[in-house]
């Protein structure tokens, strides 16, 4: 398979919007995309043999220039399925950041403290478990729990991704996590069905009886029926996470947006649904500031 920037990707897959907008909504100072990746250069760091998808590459400059012009100021990078436990794109990035990313890696159960220790030098602040069985073959939970001991010694938290459906087999799981559990895309959520519907008052009822479970109010693009430019039918889910657990939640533009077929998010319509969400001062310097800075930057927490 040849590795440039386009051939490389699966066929049927969009790309990245190569010229969004600028928001018409400007975050706080310290503003934190809290949910994005890198992806290659295939060239200098290939995918996973055993990855489901093959994505575009989307290498660290871009990230960095687009989080100029959305008006944020640092990132959270996510490692994803398709570069497996190959964290070499993601500390790449970290380092090359300065201080101004930090990073969610996957490791095997087999990972060094030696290694672990090389991460954590980088900047990286937890290891994501991906329980979607399209884009990963997830272990038994249970087997994950000597790998969240181990990486709580360093600080970190764990990010676990799964749909709607997973959550009544992973819910005593993460309930009885001894460490900080950040929820991806509230747990992907059918917003076909009604927001205080079971299915969803399952996710609230996990977050809120939990105080160690967080939850990122992202990727409306992947979530809604209705589509752009607005997302309508998330915005009922996502602003009753961030009513219910304000100094608990997370958001991220999700960029490159892997695996749209139907349409491309533009970038800076995402970040403008961001006050539809949390409508006050106070709620999006919670979102946007406060609580990845808490989590991620502890260091600087006391200046924010």
């Amino acid at each position: 398979m040849r590795h440039g920037m386009w051939r490389s990707m699966d066929e049927g897959w969009l790309v990245y919007h190569q010229n969004p907008s600028r928001p018409r909504y400007a975050p706080p100072p310290g503003a934190v995309d809290a949910h994005c990746h890198v992806f290659g250069p295939a060239a200098a760091f290939p995918y996973a043999p055993e990855r489901k998808y093959t994505p575009a590459d989307a290498p660290k400059e871009r990230l960095w220039a687009l989080r100029d012009h959305l008006g944020f100021d640092r990132n959270v990078l996510v490692q994803a399925s398709c570069h497996g436990t190959d964290n070499r794109a993601l500390v790449d990035a970290l380092v090359d950041s300065r201080g101004r990313a930090r990073g969610v890696a996957v490791v095997s159960p087999q990972v060094t403290d030696e290694e672990l220790q090389v991460l954590d030098q980088a900047g990286v602040r937890g290891i994501r478990f991906n329980f979607v069985r399209r884009l990963t073959n997830p272990p038994p939970p249970e087997s994950l729990l000597p790998l969240v001991t181990r990486v709580r010694r360093f600080g970190w938290h764990v990010v676990l991704y799964f749909e709607a459906p997973d959550l009544p087999e992973l819910y005593d799981f993460i309930s009885e996590l001894p460490t900080t559990v950040v929820i991806d895309h509230m747990g992907r959520p059918d917003v076909s069905l009604a927001p205080d519907g079971p299915e969803f008052r399952r996710l609230l009822r996990l977050v809120s009886g939990n105080d160690h479970v967080w939850c990122k109010v992202s990727c409306p693009e992947r979530l809604s029926a209705a589509g752009p430019p607005g997302y309508d039918d998330v915005v009922p889910f996502a602003s009753a996470v961030v009513d219910l657990i304000p100094d608990r939640v997370l958001w991220g533009t999700d960029w490159p947006h892997p695996n749209m077929r139907t349409h491309m998010p533009d970038d800076g319509r995402l970040v403008d649904f961001i006050p539809r969400i949390a409508p006050t001062n106070e709620l999006q310097w919670k979102l946007l500031v406060a609580n990845p800075h808490r989590l991620y930057w502890p260091e600087d927490s006391g200046n924010n």
